[in-house]
């Protein structure tokens, strides 16, 4: 999947779901792809910007969304759907929301609404997610006698652990954002505005916080981090080793040590 390098990606949700900014101008989606809406997953939809370190409006992070809200997938569609079909239309929201995951740009998951299912699993795909209080999350395909198949069995018990992972599936229960908070579901909870986006400008302000930082750098400290979990220590540190290298002989690293020495803002070009 072709990705710029930097960037901001940003899931708004009641559902409302976001792709990710490229640095450069770069589609973010492949020719065809549909968005799985129904499924609770989004396709990636071309999103352009030109990454820098001076961005400061709302409009300048160019954040592309799907205005759906995303409970999970359409029951009655599903139970027209020939067995076959099913593994189908599962398998392309589980590779939707893996290209999600595996992004090289920041992406955070603004839930402002109703993530189930698919909605969640997608959330869970994004780097950082932050809820309203009065949001709702759940896993709850158990009660419809199937498991989460997007990557939800992996990703939750990687997320809040094992033990209160399996609880939540196997109860299909449904928290709230201060419950979600409370469990390491989330990262934030802000309460809910009149305008029902309170989610989604905290992660606005979140972004604004990655926007001055080196966009290469982001890129491999996201490389090293997802690759060093997946690894023991020891072989996480030589990751890191290996990722650290390659800021060495940037054209930004050389351009941060200029602006710290003249004491004023760098200018980064992803170089």
């Amino acid at each position: 999947m072709a990705a710029a390098l930097g960037g901001l990606g940003l899931l708004h949700g009641r559902v409302r779901l976001a792709a990710a900014a490229a640095a450069t101008s770069s589609s973010l989606s492949r020719p065809g792809r549909r968005a799985l809406v129904r499924a609770g997953a989004a396709a990636l939809p071309s999103a352009r910007r030109s990454y820098g370190s001076e961005a400061k409006e709302e409009e300048e992070l160019r954040v592309r969304y799907l205005e759906d809200e995303h409970k999970g997938a359409d029951l009655k569609e599903r139970a027209k759907m020939h067995s076959s079909e099913v593994s189908s239309f599962v398998s392309k929201a589980r590779a939707t929301i893996n290209e999600m995951a595996n992004l090289p740009v920041p992406t955070i998951a603004a839930i402002d609404g109703t993530a189930l299912g698919g909605g969640l699993e997608l959330a869970l795909a994004c780097d950082i997610r932050v809820a309203a209080s009065s949001a709702k999350m759940g896993l709850v395909e158990t009660k419809l006698a199937i498991i989460p198949g997007a990557g939800g069995t992996q990703r939750l018990p990687r997320t809040i652990g094992v033990s209160l992972a399996k609880e939540l599936i196997f109860s299909a229960r449904v928290v709230d954002g201060e419950e979600a908070k409370a469990i390491g579901l989330i990262s934030h909870v802000v309460e809910q505005n009149e305008a029902g986006d309170a989610a989604y400008r905290r992660a606005l302000a979140l972004a604004r916080e990655f926007l001055p930082q080196g966009p290469l750098a982001m890129r491999v400290a996201k490389l090293a981090i997802n690759q060093g979990m997946e690894v023991d220590l020891v072989t996480g540190l030589a990751i890191e080793e290996a990722c650290y290298a390659q800021t060495i002989p940037t054209k930004d690293r050389i351009e941060g040590l200029l602006a710290f020495k003249e004491k004023r803002p760098p200018r980064y070009k992803g170089e």
